[in-house]
């Protein structure tokens, strides 16, 4: 983990990568639980039998959002900063699904600074950039850019 004492230290990394972080694997429990939080129970996601007579891999595939969702705890296992009171989830630029998640693949967080700008009256809010990988993949599941707003 790269812990920045204040977000000075953070304002001054933009341009650069922070980290990467642990492998998860994605779990046919977790996509079920995925599921029922959002009421998406498409065959694709839920059905282990129909997948593995109708989809390509003969698997079911994890929701694009439940991937977007595991950000979040990407960038966390990746940066700390010291003295925050809070971060807000500000909103993303921009996300693309380039590759599906099938279940049993291992994915990882890939976080980079793109922006940083004071907000008044005591917060930073950043862009980060982040690329969720596929353990073995050519392509990456996931590249969004996504805004927390940290508060001192």
């Amino acid at each position: 983990m790269r812990v920045f004492n204040d977000l000075s230290e953070l304002k001054s990394a933009v341009g650069s990568e922070l980290g990467v972080s642990d492998w998860l694997e994605i779990t046919q429990e977790r996509i079920n639980k995925f599921a029922d939080a959002t009421g998406d129970e498409q065959w694709i996601h839920v059905d282990p039998e129909r997948a593995a007579r109708e989809m390509p891999a003969g698997k079911t595939i994890a929701h694009g959002l439940l991937s977007l969702s595991l950000i979040p705890m990407f960038i966390r296992s990746i940066v700390g900063v010291k003295g925050l009171r809070n971060t807000l989830n500000y909103g993303a630029n921009r996300i693309r699904y380039l590759s599906p998640v099938a279940v049993g693949s291992r994915l990882r967080g890939r976080v980079a600074v793109v922006q940083a700008e004071d907000v008044p009256p005591d917060a930073l809010r950043v862009v980060y950039k982040v690329t969720i990988e596929i353990e073995g993949g050519e392509r990456p599941a996931c590249v969004a850019e996504v805004i927390g707003q940290h508060y001192r």
